[in-house]
Parts: structure tokens; sequence; C-alpha cells
């Protein structure tokens, strides 16, 4: 038996030559690889004492030969084959051990040149894994170091890899160079800052972990990351306390932290099933926190806060007088850490850079049955970046300074906040959140019965009102002007705008019109 070794990877493939030495397997290797296996006193035959031909042009050009290939690619159950072989020369390579060239470390670097990215796509290892995984019924093809010891085993247990295990090595090369192709490609596409849908796409993700279920018990999940994902982003958060993390509970953290981006001042954002329920602004973290958890003291139970300064000991005595599943901060104080480290099941999670967007043109994928919609990321609060000044007002009462304000966060909250979404805002404080109604009377009349009944009827006067998309009627204008409400912001583009701007009018209201939706599905 012949074995090919040819690694960038050595982890465990010295002990991993050394078994198959043992077991009076011939050992065949290219490069790096040869001269570490050499270093470790086993006998190598290099791939150019196979092939007759020197490796050239800087090592570019090294096992692409029929020698190689030949011995990978033969059929032992094909008598034409093995005649060929004879003929031409050629021994069979029974075991393949590559892994590639580290394309993705190299481009992960934050000074990587387009030039250095190119020089790590492998060429002859993909081709020699791609031969080998395709004869596996003949060739045992390993591409992960885990798998060694397992090949081992079987080889001294049997002198022969199953056929069960060849196969399921065989799957896994493939995985594997499809994530390093699609690596590539991806590159190739931020390289050439190409914004266009392509006419095909390919994904690659890398686990992160394995859940114990999904959205519901009987559903089975996991948590995949995206390479080169953005620092601020959850995938990259660290947890120092509690359970591990649920599919749901990942799924409702995300929502809160995009979100919370949307604030440069100290913020408290609370969320539950992926819709926010409280937030709150202001110039500290404490005061943030009991706006956002006042505003709706129910719903953040069993919650997720998320915050954008450090958690410190007064708020985190706050946060333990209720329970809430998960907390995000970029940071806590020691004595805070002390104080929620007391329950046991809090996840506590730390997330440098937490006000890190994702890149503009970052893909937003939504998974149908038999397809996959995909789109650029909401990015945008304003057309063309605009600011709350600048934002058209349509009704003859101009908004005061602080309406605007409230108006902008507002605005921020209903932007994340599921479709038909309204939300009402009052000094720095969500005051009502009506979210995921199928009509938009209802999340109007939603938000302002759960303004009512937390923070009462006064909380809602000359409060500003937000709704992430057209209003087809005057009616929630109407519900507005009965709560005391003294300010809107809308998209407007309804053929009844008019109805709407002559309500706001009657009730001496300001309006603005963005001329930006933000649907969120």
């Amino acid at each position: 038996m012949r074995a090919l070794i040819s690694v960038s990877d050595k982890t465990g493939v010295v002990e991993f030559a050394k078994e198959l030495q043992k077991l009076g397997i011939e050992i065949i290797s290219t490069g790096g690889t040869h001269k570490a296996l050499e270093a470790a006193g086993i006998s190598v035959t290099g791939v150019s004492e196979i092939t007759g031909f020197p490796e050239c042009l800087d090592g570019r050009v090294k096992t692409l030969h029929p020698k190689i290939h030949g011995g990978l690619l033969a059929m032992r159950s094909n008598p034409h084959h093995m005649k060929q072989l004879a003929d031409l020369g050629i021994e069979p390579i029974d075991i393949v051990a590559v892994n590639l060239y580290p394309f993705k470390q190299t481009i992960l670097k934050d000074t990587v040149t387009r030039e250095e990215a190119i020089e790590n796509i492998d060429i002859g290892g993909p081709t020699m894994l791609r031969s080998a995984a395709k004869n596996y019924q003949d060739v045992a093809v390993v591409v992960d170091p885990t798998d060694y010891d397992k090949v081992i085993e079987e080889l001294r247990a049997a002198n022969e890899v199953s056929l069960d295990t060849k196969f399921y090595l065989c799957s896994k090369v493939f995985e594997h160079t499809a994530h390093y192709d699609a690596l590539i490609s991806s590159y190739m596409k931020k390289e050439r800052k190409d914004e266009s849908m392509s006419e095909t796409i390919t994904l690659t993700y890398e686990k992160v972990q394995d859940m114990r279920y999904g959205e519901n018990p009987h559903q089975k999940a996991a948590f995949y990351k995206e390479v080169a994902a953005n620092r601020g982003l959850l995938s990259s958060a660290l947890q120092l306390h509690g359970k591990e993390l649920s599919f749901n509970n990942i799924n409702d953290t995300n929502g809160a932290l995009e979100l919370l981006k949307e604030f440069q001042e100290p913020a408290a954002v609370a969320c539950k099933h992926s819709n926010p329920c409280g937030v709150g602004t202001a110039e500290n973290i404490y005061d943030a926190y009991m706006k956002a958890f006042n505003a709706d003291p129910t719903s953040i139970f069993g919650g997720i806060v998320v915050f954008n300064r450090e958690v410190d000991e007064k708020t985190a005595e706050e946060i333990n007088k209720i329970f809430v599943e998960i907390i995000v901060a970029p940071s806590y104080s020691e004595e805070a850490l002390k104080i929620l480290e007391k329950k046991k099941n809090i996840r506590l999670l730390v997330l440098e850079n937490i006000l890190q967007r994702q890149a503009e043109n970052s893909y937003d994928l939504k998974k149908v049955a038999g397809g996959l919609l995909v789109q650029t990321i909401d990015s945008k609060l304003f057309p063309d970046d605009e600011k709350i000044e600048e934002i058209k007002t349509v009704t003859k009462k101009q908004p005061s300074e602080q309406e605007k304000k409230d108006m902008l966060m507002a605005w921020k909250i209903v932007k994340h906040t599921k479709s038909n979404a309204i939300v009402i805002v009052k000094g720095g404080q969500s005051v009502g959140i009506g979210p995921g109604q199928v009509n938009r009377i209802w999340a109007c009349r939603q938000a302002i019965e759960h303004g009512i009944e937390f923070l009462g009827k006064e909380s809602l006067k000359g409060a500003s009102l937000a709704s992430d998309a057209f209003f087809p009627f005057p009616d929630c204008v109407e519900e507005a002007a009965k709560a005391g409400i003294t300010a809107i912001i809308q998209p407007g583009g309804s053929l009844k705008d008019d109805e709407s701007i002559k309500e706001c009018d009657k009730n001496n209201m300001s309006m603005l019109f963005t001329g930006m939706r933000h649907f969120k599905h």
C-alpha cells in the first residue's frame, strides 16, 4: 500500500505517518511536508522520484502528473484500468492525506494584498482530493486531521479502511473543496467591488456550535458564522457566564443588537421574540436601562437586554431584580459581574466594537421552501443619509426640537420592529410599541394601549409616533390625536396622504415624510 501526504496544516501528521509506516505503508510526500516527515525520522519518497519530473514554477506544479492521478483514479475492479497502470508503469495510491493552502487565514489578515491572496489559492491539492474522493471505493482520502485516528484504527484491525468510512471521508472532501472554492469566489467578488446579484450564489459558513434544538424541541439546529464577519457582530461575542445559547436566544439577541447599533448615546434595548419591548437613551447607562425597563416591565421578563456602554454595579443590581435570559455589553465592571454571576442561568456576553455595523453590501437571507430570497441589508435610516432636520415636513405645524429627537428615536426603533409596526417615543424612552400586526390601525392601537398601561395616559401627551410604512387611511392619525401624540414620522406615498395631513393639521400635529419605508418581515 502507498500513502500520499501533503498538508499545510501539519497537526498530527507526523504521528499519522509514523503509524502508517509501522503498518508497512510506503509514504510519498512533497515540499514542506516531506521535510517535516524526514526530520521526524520517517522514510519518505519524494513526488519527483515518482513522477520523474522536478517540482517547478516555485512549487506551483508538483503533483499534477499522470503517475499521481493515474494512481489515484484507477478503479481496482476494472481490469482495463489495472492493465493500463501496468503498461504505463504507474503504481496505485491507496491513502491520501491532503489539506490546502491557508487561503482563509491569508485573506483574514488586515494587510493582505491581492497577489498574496491569489498565491495562496491551492491547485494541486484540490485536484488530488477530488481525484481520490471520486475513486473512494479504492482510496481513503483524509482532509481533516481529526480523522487520522479513525483511519489508523481500521487499518490496524482489518488492514484496510472500510467502504463506509471511505464514503464518509469522500463526502468531507467535497464539503471542504466546496467551502474553499466559495471563499475564493466571494473574495474575488469583493475585490471587483461587484454589488450585483449573481446568476448563481454559493455561500459558505463555518459551524460555531450545535444547538440542543431549533425554535422548538423537535427541530435540529446549529449556529454557523461567516468566515470574514465584521468585528462587533454577534458571531464575535464572547460568553462569560451562563448556559449555552439556544437557537431563539441567538435570533432574538441579533435583533436587539441591530437596533442598538442605531444609537451613539448611552442606550439600552430590551427585546422579546425578535421585537423590541423597551428602549431607553439617557446621559448614563443606568438611566437608559430604567427607561427601557419601565417602558414594558412585563415583556422584559425572560427577555434580552443589550447595552452600548459598560454595565456598572448600580445597573447590575437593578437587572438582578428580575429574570432576564441574556445581557450583552461591550464590558462589565468587576462589581457588576459579581452581582450578575450570582444567577446561574443568565447568559452574559461581552462584545467589543458593539456599535460596528455590517458592511452595507452584506446580504440578508430568507429561506423559503425550494428557494432562497437574497437582499442587501437595510443599512440606511433615511434616503441618501439625510438628517432628521432635512426630512420634509408636510403639515402646517413644524416639529419642535424635542419632537424631532423623539421622532428620530422612534424611527430607529420602528425600523427594527416587525411589520406592521408603530412605535411611540417621548423623552428618550419608548412608551409604546405595536409590532407585527396584520393591519396598521391594530398596531397603532396596541402601541397606545401599551403606553397607557405601563406609563399612564399622560406619558403619551406630547409624544412622537413612527410608522414603518405609509398610512393607507387617516385612522392612525385620528387615534394618535386622541391619545395626545403631537408629532408623526412616516414614509408617505399613500394615495390618501392628503387625508392624513389634513387630520394632522386639524389637531395641530406635525408630520414628516421620510420617503423611505422600513418593512421587516
